[in-house]
């Protein structure tokens, strides 16, 4: 399946992310736990980067992740947003945990 093209563009150092879905998840007794009970997950694809903030001497700090790095976020980081029915995570690179 091809990946589609955004025309979106992050501003500073916000990252554009894609969460990953997780395996379905079963009990020790085989119990199957509904997507409905599960938390949402914590790892995600970069799908756009922003150019990076600016400091107070007008100096560029580049965001350190890439497009299509896959990465580890905090439970609570981003802002939801919605694009052609599909479910994108906007955060700050300092939201970000780690680089798998």
């Amino acid at each position: 399946m091809a990946a589609k093209k955004l025309n979106i563009k992050p501003l500073s150092n916000r990252v554009l992310v894609k969460r990953l879905e997780e395996e379905m998840q079963k009990t020790a007794g085989g119990i199957i736990v509904p997507d409905s009970a599960k938390e949402k997950p914590q790892r995600g694809k970069v799908v756009a980067v922003g150019p990076g903030r600016l400091t107070d001497e007008g100096e560029r700090v580049k965001v350190e992740v890439k497009v299509g790095n896959e990465i580890l976020f905090g439970k609570w980081s981003g802002s939801e947003i919605t694009v052609d029915g599909e479910e994108y995570l906007f955060m700050k690179d300092d939201d970000i945990l780690a680089v798998l």
